[in-house]
């Protein structure tokens, strides 16, 4: 297990590699000009200024080159300037990936409870009421487009009852926060929260999260469902679950002690899939509730050409999902004995 953990960190480098240079690909496909403008930081530039910036920057010079020097700066530990953060890249990532991890988190709770739990009842009341009702919910999440799920859920519960704000903290939460009297441990402001005993800025961010949480979750919690329940119905027919009930055994023992295991191997690996599709791809979310994550700065780098942020979100995001995928693998050998890796 050790080897086998070893070589898939070993091969991380190779895989980041391969999604630079993509991505340096495809901002070849910018003129220079519209590169440069990622340096500018104040009005639009003249266009021979604009010349002067890609003269510097070497913005005109082949993709070979480019891609070299910003390794160069890499391998000493410079991710650049963001433009979009106003910060450099490195400080960026540590500012906004807390936030987006966080909200990542508890949008995972609803996902597994009601996923997991849905799926398996579904399963054990095959055909039944409660299968064809989960069924229905199920179709109708899948079909109900994300972005307008948050435009709705916005114009319910903040414009019109007032419950659940936009952003991550109110106005006197985040000066709170801010404060010398409140110590940064993590950047997650419901853990930081709990750090400090101040159940009410815990309570404050708990509010700002909900809508964005529900938001990203009510469709993995569909997804999760279906899966869980073709999984264990295809578990409760097997014979290993016949020789059970022919022991005797109580259906509850039958089904938490012999099905339930085997149905979670699938549902591990969508899931790990899931967490690191939520880290990475809720910036439509962020965007619109306003919630400053590595979501809402990948929309806004995108936005402003901020090329050295996108390289950076890009790193980052590559690393998650590899190491997720490691952790899922491992994950197999535990739920499974007959697994193992070499």
């Amino acid at each position: 297990m050790t080897t086998y953990i070893v070589r898939r960190l070993f091969a991380l480098p190779v895989t980041l590699f391969g999604l630079t240079v993509l991505i340096f690909a495809l901002l070849g496909t910018l003129s220079p000009v519209e590169r440069a403008t990622a340096y500018v930081r104040t009005d639009p530039k003249t266009p021979d200024e604009m010349q002067r910036i890609v003269e510097k920057y070497g913005l005109d010079q082949p993709f070979y080159i480019q891609y070299g020097r910003w390794l160069n700066e890499l391998a000493h530990g410079n991710l650049g300037f963001s433009k979009s953060a106003a910060q450099p890249v490195a400080s960026a990532l540590l500012a906004y990936f807390p936030a987006s991890l966080e909200l990542t988190v508890w949008s995972l709770l609803p996902v597994f409870v009601g996923g997991i739990w849905l799926g398996s009842k579904a399963a054990t009341h095959h055909n039944r009421l409660f299968d064809r009702a989960a069924r229905v919910l199920s179709v109708t999440a899948f079909s109900f487009p994300g972005f307008v799920f948050a435009m709705v859920a916005l114009l319910i519960f903040y414009a019109a009852l007032q419950w659940f704000p936009p952003g991550r903290l109110s106005d006197w939460a985040n000066t709170a926060v801010l404060s010398s009297d409140f110590h940064r441990y993590t950047g997650m402001n419901t853990v930081d929260a709990i750090f400090n005993l101040r159940p009410d800025i815990f309570a404050d961010a708990l509010r700002h999260l909900v809508l964005p949480a529900l938001t990203l979750s009510y469709g993995g919690w569909a997804l999760l469902m279906r899966l869980m329940r073709s999984s264990m119905l295809e578990a409760l027919r097997q014979d290993y679950t016949t020789t059970a009930r022919a022991k005797g055994l109580r259906e509850r023992y039958v089904i938490n002690k012999h099905a339930m295991p085997n149905a979670l191997i699938p549902i591990v690996t969508v899931s790990a899939l899931l967490f690191a599709g939520l880290l990475s791809g809720g910036g439509i979310v962020e965007t619109v509730f306003d919630y400053r994550g590595m979501g809402w700065w990948a929309v806004d780098a995108a936005l402003h050409l901020d090329v050295v942020s996108v390289l950076g979100i890009t790193l980052l995001n590559g690393a998650v999902l590899v190491l997720v995928n490691l952790a899922v693998d491992v994950a197999y050998a535990f739920l499974d004995p007959r697994i193992r890796f070499n």
